[in-house]
């Protein structure tokens, strides 16, 4: 299979694994077979929209992430909701702190 394949499939083994899913929990989750996921984690087998569907729901996780890596816009999406959360002068306070956050992540 296509270098596509290996890496989307790495990716589903990836998210399985942080979420803490066996192999079985995640087939079972996505009503595939445990080879057949087994098979698309390593890049043996490809998969139809309809598997990849059932996967990303499984995993609370958008398709775009799967085929391309590329889930930026989702943790924007995500940020902004928690930022509703806070009132004007919290704000200023997480504001700074994403500031100090992103200067150490930088540094090291």
């Amino acid at each position: 299979m296509s270098s596509f394949y290996n890496n989307a499939g790495a990716r589903i083994r990836n998210l399985r694994e942080i979420n803490r899913y066996t192999r079985e929990d995640l087939a079972e989750l996505a009503d595939i077979s445990p080879k057949f996921l087994y098979e698309i984690e390593t890049g043996q087998k490809g998969f139809s929209a309809d598997t990849l569907h059932r996967i990303t729901k499984a995993l609370c996780v958008s398709s775009e992430y799967i085929l391309s890596g590329d889930n930026k816009e989702e943790y924007s999406q995500e940020v902004l909701e928690i930022l509703k959360l806070f009132n004007d002068s919290q704000l200023k306070t997480v504001s700074q702190m994403l500031k100090l956050m992103y200067e150490m992540n930088t540094k090291s």
